[in-house]
């Protein structure tokens, strides 16, 4: 009797290893499918971020030629006006007052900013290419108040003294997923909004929490603040502000 039921049981252990093979072969068709749609957005999301970089160009190109044609028929109406006054028997022609395009605000790189909670003075950088501003923050706490999530910390900052450093409270708009270039794993990160001035311009902006710890300034702005307020020089920095 045994020997009846050994063949059945090598069959059993034998299909069993064949559905687990299936099992491991089909999670690593699904792994592979899901890294390739990764990078495919990857590469989408860069090829947005240079169009928008092109955009933003020819925006101030059309920008400039608009405030050069306003030059030009200025200069034209002036032009005549004067060729008029030879002939004094013929009244001088009234000129007519060209409305005037307000110059577009031009930021450098690098610019000095303030944030309405803090007191201080901080260097920036400008950057087109990252859609929305960051903050360097540390020993971030989440909590709940009012039945709302919120969170603190603290803004790194090499210029303040650790003693110095102010908790920042805010409420927490959203999270988002942040994929880092040097690995895979998604880092979720909470977006705040603060009052931030820099020169004349004082707007809200929302700013994504990160550990900027390896770059050079504590706070980043992206496009989503830049865009319908300023244009940027890169060649240039503090346009707006003193580096004193």
């Amino acid at each position: 009797m045994y020997k009846r039921l050994a063949p059945l049981v090598a069959i059993g252990l034998l299909s069993g290893c064949s559905t687990i093979n299936h099992q491991e072969l089909h999670q690593s068709t699904l792994n592979a499918i899901e890294k390739s749609e990764q990078r495919l957005e990857n590469r989408l999301t860069n090829i947005d971020l240079q169009l928008s970089n092109q955009t933003d160009y020819i925006d101030s190109l059309e920008s400039e030629i608009i405030a050069l044609n306003q030059q030009i028929k200025v200069l034209e109406t002036n032009q005549a006006a004067g060729l008029d006054k030879m002939d004094e028997s013929k009244p001088l022609p009234a000129i007519v007052a060209v409305p005037s395009i307000s110059s577009p605000v031009i930021l450098g790189s690098v610019e000095k900013v303030k944030l309405d909670v803090l007191k201080q003075t901080l260097d920036a950088r400008v950057d087109t290419g990252a859609a929305t501003s960051s903050l360097n923050a540390a020993d971030i706490q989440a909590f709940e108040r009012d039945g709302k999530q919120w969170v603190k910390f603290h803004l790194v900052n090499d210029k303040v003294k650790e003693e110095e450093k102010r908790w920042i409270e805010a409420p927490v708009l959203r999270y988002v997923k942040i994929r880092q270039s040097t690995s895979d794993e998604m880092e979720r990160r909470a977006v705040i909004e603060l009052w931030i001035r820099v020169g004349k311009i004082h707007e809200k902006a929302q700013f994504t929490l990160a550990d900027r710890s390896q770059m050079t300034h504590p706070i980043l702005l992206g496009r989503e603040f830049i865009k319908d307020i300023a244009l940027v020089d890169v060649s240039q920095q503090y346009i707006l502000s003193s580096n004193k």
